[in-house]
């Protein structure tokens, strides 16, 4: 099992005014890092991959698909993140994306991504030569309903909550560890 920096989940689909806005801001006044994303530009798997890469400046060799993103995601550093403080990517507009085809997919490959980014060890388990970085992302829904979006993120390799007030996805270490 890999050791973590931070538990999670570390996807959080929340209505758009929550409480994670302050636990958002609390982040940039340590220094952490906050990214923003529309979700107009997220339509598309190619337009997720496009928004991500120029926001968290992915390196040139970036391969434009799936696996790369949650490699890209995995090893974040320097000032994308704040110097080790911590990253959250913030989603404005979810709704849009609930009914897209590559909705669920893009929620399990933000796990992966923040999965490996928050560990301390590879996946064979060996020490890396980074540290952990604390890495979330929060998925922003003007009409919140959380039954129909955990419906649609619920899938094999994800644990998915049900809290207050928001519906938290994180990978399911008996699939992936």
């Amino acid at each position: 099992m890999s050791s973590s920096s931070a538990p999670g989940p570390w996807v959080v689909l929340a209505p758009e005014e929550s409480v994670v806005r302050r636990q958002l801001s609390e982040l940039a006044e340590d220094g952490g890092r906050v990214h923003h994303f529309d979700a107009r530009d997220l339509m598309t798997a190619q337009g997720v991959f496009r928004a991500f890469a120029e926001t968290l400046r992915f390196p040139g060799y970036f391969g434009w698909n799936w696996d790369a993103l949650v490699d890209c995601l995995g090893d974040l550093c320097g000032e994308v993140t704040g110097g080790g403080a911590g990253i959250a990517g913030v989603v404005h507009g979810a709704d849009l994306l609930v009914e897209e085809e590559h909705f669920p997919l893009f929620v399990s490959v933000l796990c992966q991504g923040a999965d490996r980014a928050n560990s301390a060890a590879d996946l064979d388990g060996d020490p890396l030569d980074r540290p952990a970085v604390a890495e979330r992302f929060v998925l922003g829904f003007r009409d919140f309903d959380r039954e129909r979006i955990a419906a649609r993120v619920e899938q094999p390799d994800l644990i998915v909550t049900l809290g207050d007030g928001f519906v938290g996805a994180a990978l399911d270490p008996e699939e992936w560890h």
